[in-house]
């Protein structure tokens, strides 16, 4: 363990022995942290996913220097189909770290198959497809889309989880099984897929106890009742003529003989026990109306909790589909990161890329690791692209083309602004252009960032001659 504040190894001693700074709490921080990424490493060896990602992102905010969580943390993204994220938390890592990381195999491994990449692009964004289909209640062209997104990418889980929700809602239950038992072999405890479970297993209990019923009263309709004595006997029906005659005639007389016997012996007795057993089915259906009445309010109180929880999903539904533009600003990025990871990169189309993407959004909105993405490839491109817009800036400032120049040279600034030739250049071709506003502001922002260089001493004379005919 080292020194938060010099480096330096730390013994046992409750103080660097180095800078002398107390690193009493800072040892219980990395301990902790070093805990929650052993037990994320134990739940990943058990595909318990989902839990293995929270003990990871806890390591991470207690020490956000731990390259080995972040790694682990990008595997179970990459696992479970979230591409961008896997690949953010493997850059992030690659800058902590930049020699002797296995995050470059990660990404030289993604690198070096560009078919695969676009592949999972191209599942990323035809699962968002079905998600907008869902939103405009085109169940079955979301159904089409989350099978293709599927046959590219069988472990993405959040696509088997949407799947089975779309099947729960058109109430089958089977092939919602289906997808929930995938989604579980990818994640064994993730907990949306557990209570999808849960919700079918219900729903299927209560289709066969329906079905049962139904059995029993088909089979109690098939058959023949009728009296003998004081029994009542129930016979299937028979259309076979095997028996014969004899065997109704044997029947009348069976009637014949109990009405004899009810009437002259046994009718005083009778009529009591048939009170008797009036009076107890009164009872009977008493109480099979308390429980029903009591079934019935328990089933309310199931679909309120039902409609609680499709209005959770629904709220779920609307934060996958990213109603202020989060969709688009993933692709983007997602889009950038895949140019800039090819073999000879165009940093112009990845500057076009993240162009697309709003400043707002990234400033204001967007996670920080969407934003250290962004951030990051700018920084990489900044150059590049810079020089390439001056180029063409001195083109136009060439042929005396100042508005477009100008337009150039603002480019490149924006995306170096240490380039001291295409800040004095733009301030030039404000003053060519007779905007002497504009040139005068980019003059003193020559002065004040370069003040000791030749392009500095000309500004001061141009602003001179401006001061001079104004």
């Amino acid at each position: 363990m080292e020194c938060f504040n010099c480096g330096c190894l730390l013994t046992e001693n409750e103080f660097c022995t180095n800078c002398g700074a107390d690193v009493r709490v800072y040892k219980k921080i990395i301990s902790a942290s070093n805990r929650y990424y052993n037990i994320g490493l134990e739940r990943a060896g058990v595909r318990d996913l989902s839990g293995a990602a929270e003990s990871l992102r806890q390591c991470l905010k207690l020490n956000k220097n731990h390259v080995e969580a972040r790694n682990l943390l990008g595997l179970i993204y990459y696992e479970t189909g979230e591409v961008v994220s896997a690949l953010n938390e493997w850059v992030m890592s690659k800058n902590i770290k930049p020699l002797k990381n296995i995050a470059d195999d990660y990404i030289e491994d993604i690198r070096s198959n560009p078919t695969q990449l676009d592949t999972l692009t191209q599942a990323v964004k035809k699962y968002n497809q079905a998600l907008n289909y869902c939103m405009q209640d085109s169940v079955d062209l979301a159904v089409i889309q989350l099978k293709k997104v599927l046959s590219m990418n069988p472990k993405y889980l959040q696509a088997h989880q949407l799947l089975a929700l779309i099947y729960m809602s058109q109430e089958e239950w089977d092939k919602a099984e289906k997808e929930v038992e995938k989604a579980l072999r990818i994640d064994t405890s993730n907990t949306l897929t557990m209570r999808y479970m849960k919700e079918i297993d219900f729903a299927i209990s209560q289709e066969e106890g329906r079905n049962q019923s139904k059995k029993k009263s088909k089979e109690q309709k098939n058959a023949k009742k009728y009296k003998s004595g004081n029994d009542t006997v129930i016979q299937p029906i028979n259309n076979k003529d095997s028996r014969g005659l004899s065997t109704i005639f044997n029947i009348i007389i069976g009637i014949l003989i109990g009405l004899a016997v009810a009437i002259f012996l046994l009718l005083p007795a009778q009529i009591q026990t048939e009170v008797a057993k009036v009076n107890e089915q009164v009872k009977d259906y008493s109480e099979l109306l308390t429980r029903r009445e009591a079934d019935i309010q328990e089933r309310e109180a199931q679909i309120e909790d039902l409609r609680q929880e499709l209005a959770k999903t629904q709220e779920a539904l609307d934060a996958y589909t990213g109603t202020d533009g989060t969709i688009a600003a993933y692709e983007q990025l997602l889009e950038a990161v895949s140019l800039y990871m090819q073999e000879e990169p165009d940093v112009m189309a990845v500057a076009d890329s993240l162009g697309k993407i709003d400043e707002n959004y990234v400033e204001e909105e967007a996670p920080d690791y969407f934003a250290s993405v962004y951030h990051e490839l700018l920084v990489l491109i900044g150059p590049d692209v810079s020089a390439s817009y001056y180029q063409t800036g001195m083109a136009e400032y060439n042929v005396q083309n100042y508005s477009e120049a100008v337009n150039y040279f603002l480019m490149a600034v924006s995306f170096n602004e240490a380039d001291s030739a295409a800040l004095y250049q733009l301030a030039e071709s404000y003053y060519r252009s007779d905007d002497l506003e504009n040139a005068a502001y980019y003059y003193n922002r020559v002065i004040e960032l370069f003040p000791g260089r030749n392009s500095a001493v000309n500004a001061r004379k141009r602003l001179n001659a401006i001061e001079q005919q104004q």
